[in-house]
């Protein structure tokens, strides 16, 4: 029989590495599905529900052959449209071939539209990598918007850049308040419902002066480590305890989605913070 000594070095410590092993593996690499539902009176008539599924900081991970996991989960969502809001690629560890794999994948499911964050501004690779995903049918926004027909009417979709983009503004505020300007250049209908999709989540002031209604925005990495019941510990450009890492907000009647993100950039492991999809479904009323 095995003394206390031996049993705590032999089965006890072996397990506890190997179940902390296991954990750590599951915070980086199960992905979770957060669902919301979004009314608004200002939603056309003439459709039941409208999906959208939200993709954010991929980072360039690989969670496997040709994205499958990743993509599996989307499918089985059902969306009737996919966005993905920058930070596709990772500029320390550039891997185009996963990043470019998650895209094919979405684009076979459903319309794929696209934002670039701060990471494809640094990554050589990136013009490239645009291109082809404009091959592919991906709308690629770029301080511009598009209309799309839903119901007996149609909603509008912007996408800006990161402000990283903007060299010549003043700040993350007046730079992104240029690149809302240059989107909605010349808009009509303004009275139909508005979507942005931005990479940055701390602006959401901004977003609402602009009497945007839903906006989905990444970035925030969800805190990186998430003390339960308290909250992220750390994000860019919020620093210690930032107040917008994740989840769902509103101002003014303006709403605001944080997809905590799929990958991980400066520091490789997440914390009760699993990968995340979101699912938004909109609702007229």
């Amino acid at each position: 029989m095995l003394s206390r000594t031996k049993r705590w070095f032999l089965i006890y410590i072996p397990a506890i590495i190997l179940a902390a092993f296991l954990f750590l593996y599951l915070e980086n690499n199960a992905i979770g599905v957060t669902s919301y539902r979004i009314s608004s009176e200002k939603l056309p008539q003439g459709f039941d529900s409208y999906r959208i599924v939200q993709l954010s900081d991929l980072q360039s991970k690989d969670f496997g052959r040709n994205q499958r996991p990743l993509v599996s989960k989307v499918e089985k969502l059902k969306p009737d449209l996919i966005v993905v809001t920058g930070d596709l690629v990772d500029a320390n560890h550039y891997d185009g071939e996963a990043s470019l794999a998650m895209m094919k994948g979405i684009a076979e499911i459903a319309p794929v539209y696209f934002v670039a964050g701060n990471h494809e501004y640094a990554a050589e690779g990136y013009p490239g990598l645009e291109n082809e995903l404009r091959e592919l049918g991906i709308h690629v926004l770029r301080n511009e918007h598009e209309v799309i027909p839903l119901g007996d009417g149609f909603i509008r979709i912007a996408g800006v850049d990161d402000p990283i983009f903007d060299r010549a503004g003043d700040g993350d505020v007046d730079k992104m308040n240029n690149h809302l300007a240059k989107a909605f250049e010349n808009i009509g209908h303004p009275e139909a419902y508005t979507i942005l999709l931005t990479h940055r989540a701390e602006l959401f002031e901004v977003y609402a002066e602009h009497g945007i209604d839903l906006s989905f925005a990444g970035h925030a990495h969800g805190g990186q480590f998430r003390i339960p019941f308290v909250g992220g510990v750390y994000s860019p450009e919020q620093g210690f305890w930032p107040k917008l890492s994740e989840g769902k907000h509103e101002n003014d009647g303006s709403t605001l989605i944080i997809n905590r993100g799929l990958g991980n950039s400066t520091f490789p492991q997440r914390l009760f913070n699993r990968p995340e999809i979101v699912s938004v479904d909109l609702a007229n009323g």
